[in-house]
């Protein structure tokens, strides 16, 4: 972990950046062929940051075209996989060098503390690349039992061009979940970044240039989602589209897939995930300290953020007192301040989404127990609502904000089933002392992670999506993200001697 600088210090940092702005395509900086460009704004502060290039369907012709080239042509996907492997490990190494750079671009850009940025995300990008990385020449492939007439041989080929659509909230680690396993694989990737957050995208294609990684091979592409992920997502030479984001957004790459070759999809979608208290949870301390997290970190713009609170009720008001008393310990302030744990929302729109479930609450019938409010149109505090009814939107919608909704429940079997009612199915986190219910609790909640007496998502080894509307089609992270950037081909070998079974006959 990188050592935490004072806020002048990266003040300092910050003044002297000089941030990407055009696309990144066959190995160059590029501004969009229109010359248009769109305002990337610093949402702690409402200041410009820069003008980003404004791309569009012939952008993404272009970058499309040059992807297809780069793979075609073998200089990436045909390289040996012991080259592919140094190249991004060297990668690894440059993005380390310029932690710092990346770590308040990332801050800037997005609205993210500082210290999350410097000590979780930066570090956790290295790491998600170098594993992948490591990965590639140990990833065998199978033969089948086909007797002894024949061979049965199952290989993984690259997929080919794919895009990889990006979410604002973790934009530089989401970006490394999803360029990890496609660069591993032997892919060319053109990337989308979220237009709130392209400059870290971009800085990252530059440092993959400088490591080895060849023109061609990873293109970003900067842009409005109906100009460029559509474009993507419908284009009839894009093999496979990963996509992070809303459910709603998920959706409309189902369609393009479906009106245009059939490509691929990938989809990590939303989350309305539960954590169960049970009455004999041990040391409430510790519970209240994993709840505040895994609601208010990263301002709760995170898709497994657990954003119901299911608590049984002879523990609920002694939690509650403990999560007030924790929750108020994060402060809440200018992102390059590495004293605070929460920043802004990333822009105005999204502000004011999460401050319209502030008033829904009491409209509601719900109790506000802690915060409610919010300052300087760009911070919310951390919030909770105690008795929200089963209907709420509260309860129902993913607010991607700071606000958690406390449900009672008085017996197991309720829990379980409070845990249920809903569309997603992401994460999960269950307390309890005894074994056996948590085995029990974990088997029956429906979602593609569940945590036991912690929040958390697992680790770059664990395969992370979900169940129902949070997830389709495959799993970021662990060696089964590199299968969908792979296909199976099967290659058969006939040894059997025709002509001396003939001459038997």
């Amino acid at each position: 972990m990188s050592e935490l600088l004072t806020r002048e210090e990266y003040a300092a940092i910050a003044a002297s950046l000089t941030l990407p702005v055009n696309s990144f395509v066959d190995g160059s900086f590029r501004p969009s062929h229109t010359g248009n460009s769109f305002e990337s704004v610093n949402p702690a502060t409402g200041d410009a940051l820069a003008n980003i290039a404004a791309c569009d369907a012939q952008d993404v012709d272009f970058a499309v075209e040059k992807a297809r080239e780069a793979f075609e042509d073998g200089r990436w996907s045909r390289l040996h996989p012991s080259e592919r492997k140094d190249i991004l490990i060297r990668l690894c190494k440059l993005i380390t060098r310029n932690a710092r750079e990346l770590a308040v671009m990332e801050c800037l850009d997005s609205g993210k503390p500082i210290q999350d940025c410097v000590s979780i995300d930066i570090p956790e990008v290295v790491h998600t690349i170098k594993w992948h990385a490591e990965a590639i020449d140990k990833i065998y492939d199978q033969t089948a039992p086909a007797g002894d007439d024949a061979i049965a041989m199952i290989v993984r080929e690259p997929i080919g061009v794919v895009a990889c659509v990006l979410p604002w909230n973790f934009p530089l680690l989401m970006m490394a979940w999803k360029i990890g396993p496609a660069l591993a694989a032997g892919c060319s990737v053109i990337v989308k970044p979220a237009e709130q957050t392209s400059l870290t995208a971009l800085r990252l294609a530059e440092l993959a240039m400088e490591a080895g990684v060849p023109a061609g091979v990873l293109n970003i592409v900067t842009g409005l989602g109906p100009d460029v992920g559509e474009p993507l997502g419908r284009h009839m030479d894009v093999d496979m589209v990963s996509f992070t984001g809303s459910t709603q957004t998920g959706r409309r790459f189902l369609h393009y897939a479906a009106d245009s070759n059939l490509k691929k999809v990938v989809l990590e979608c939303g989350g309305k995930n539960p954590c169960i208290v049970m009455d004999d949870a041990q040391d409430l301390d510790l519970v209240a300290e994993h709840v505040v997290n895994g609601a208010f970190w990263n301002m709760g713009e995170n898709c497994s953020a657990t954003s119901r609170l299911i608590v049984h009720e002879k523990v609920k008001d002694d939690l509650l007192e403990r999560v007030k008393a924790y929750a108020n310990e994060w402060r809440m302030g200018d992102p390059l301040d590495p004293a605070n744990r929460l920043g802004a929302l990333v822009d105005k729109e999204h502000f004011g989404k999460v401050c319209s479930y502030l008033e829904k609450g009491p409209a509601e019938g719900a109790n506000l127990v802690l915060g409610g409010a919010s300052h300087d149109g760009a911070y919310v505090e951390p919030t909770v609502f105690d008795n929200v009814g089963d209907d709420a939107a509260l309860l129902r919608e993913e607010i991607f904000g700071p606000v958690l909704s406390v449900v009672t429940i008085s017996n197991f079997d309720e829990a379980i089933a409070v845990a249920n009612d809903t569309d997603y199915g992401l994460a999960a986190a269950v307390f309890t002392a005894n074994g056996k219910r948590a085995i029990r609790a974990a088997r029956a909640i429906r979602a593609g992670t569940v945590t036991v007496n912690s929040f958390g998502e697992g680790d770059i080894s664990t395969p992370f999506g979900g169940y129902k509307q949070s997830g389709f089609g495959g799993r970021d992270n662990s060696l089964h993200a590199h299968d969908q950037y792979t296909e199976l081909k099967t290659i058969w070998i006939d040894l059997s001697d025709r002509a001396k079974d003939e001459a038997v006959s």
